[in-house]
């Protein structure tokens, strides 16, 4: 007797398009997708891991897929990934995930690139490719990737991003490299804020901000509308105080001609560390078009650098990203979406309160709990 399971993964990768001659299937698309987000979430890294995935689980993976022909072997696996458009599969990825996510006001949306280490491909001389993600730092949900020209930088993938995502009451952050003014409009048009890291490559604009911060210091920004706030934190023989300041009323002198998008304050962030007897002062700055409430971009800019240790760890730690040798065509990228859902429905999965690797690894001797993080139970 069949499972009847409330959604299946079909309901949202059913559109995806078969890039398979049709005498050549003997396997279904669906099943071959399914296998692989099973094997993702329990912990496969490789097709020849897949394989061995499905026919372990067989008896199971046959209570709710057809599997005419059984388990495909790990060279189908690679074959079709790499052959699937990765902008269907993203597709569909975003609509499994909106249908999960819930993003509330005020949510911080962290866009960042990653570099897929063993991606690059020495006989071919092709490079490592490169993701850009966006992170939702509170929900803790990938919510969007998409890929970086080889011939471009991540400057050309954030608007492809932006414009499949929706961001409305969100704050956006992204590092200095995104500071672009076709970026913050593109923000803005979606009713979401931004907060963005601003550096010498925007020469004038940070010049203005860096003497309009010191002059402000100087005086106690006295006649200037701001707020300010501090953290400490000591452990580990460490310590560190951040003082943040956000300055608002200040765009006719930094933007006359209103270029930036509704740009609202400015912000920086002063960095004093000790460690081992040495102190180090670090100073950034940012560019926003949130109001002056100095604690809430504090917030904001925390939970940007957090992405490392929330995504990017998890992906390299438990999911084994950069170790991964996955190279052909549209294979990385395809493989790198299957590692987000991975991520995605192994947090969402709130009842057993253990971190990724452990829950992979009950996913992977529990049946009844992987369906269950696959929202099938």
């Amino acid at each position: 007797m069949k499972l009847k399971p409330k959604i299946t993964i079909a309901d949202y990768f059913a559109q995806m398009s078969d890039p398979r001659i049709d005498r050549t299937k003997r396997h279904k698309l669906i099943d071959i997708l399914t296998i692989a987000i099973c094997a993702v979430i329990c912990g496969a890294d490789s097709w020849v891991a897949i394989e061995l995935y499905g026919c372990t689980k067989y008896e199971w993976l046959k209570t709710f897929l057809e599997l005419p022909n059984g388990i495909p072997s790990h060279d189908t696996f690679a074959r079709v990934f790499a052959q699937l458009n990765p902008q269907e599969f993203q597709s569909c990825f975003l609509n499994w995930m909106k249908s999960i996510q819930k993003i509330t006001s005020g949510e911080v949306v962290a866009i960042d690139g990653k570099t897929l280490c063993s991606s690059y491909d020495k006989s071919n001389d092709s490079c490592a490719i490169q993701m850009v993600s966006a992170w939702a730092t509170t929900n803790k949900l990938v919510l969007g990737q998409v890929k970086v020209d080889k011939k471009s930088n991540e400057i050309t993938a954030i608007p492809e991003l932006l414009k499949v995502l929706e961001l409305s009451g969100c704050i956006v952050t992204i590092d200095a490299i995104g500071c672009q003014k076709e970026i913050v409009k593109l923000i803005t048009q979606q009713s979401a804020d931004y907060v963005i890291t601003l550096k010498k490559n925007q020469g004038n604009l940070y010049n203005s901000v860096e003497k309009l911060f010191k002059t402000g210091i100087n005086t106690s920004f006295e006649g200037i509308e701001h707020s300010t706030y501090k953290t400490e934190e000591t452990g580990h023989g460490r310590h560190e105080i951040r003082n943040y300041v956000m300055l608002t009323g200040i765009r006719s002198q930094l933007d006359p001609d209103s270029v930036w998008s509704k740009f609202s304050s400015v912000g920086m962030v002063e960095s004093v560390r000790s460690l081992n007897d040495e102190t180090t002062v670090e100073t950034h700055y940012f560019i926003s078009s949130l109001e002056s409430n100095a604690r809430q971009f504090a917030n904001s800019i925390r939970s940007h650098w957090g992405i490392e240790n929330s995504l990017h760890w998890v992906l390299d730690v438990a999911l084994r990203e950069d170790d991964c040798r996955i190279r052909k065509d549209n294979a990385p990228q395809n493989f790198a979406i299957l590692r987000h859902i991975a991520v995605n429905l192994l947090t969402q999965e709130k009842r057993v309160k253990r971190g990724i690797k452990n829950k992979q690894f009950l996913a992977a001797m529990d049946n009844n709990y992987l369906a269950r993080v696959l929202a099938l139970a």
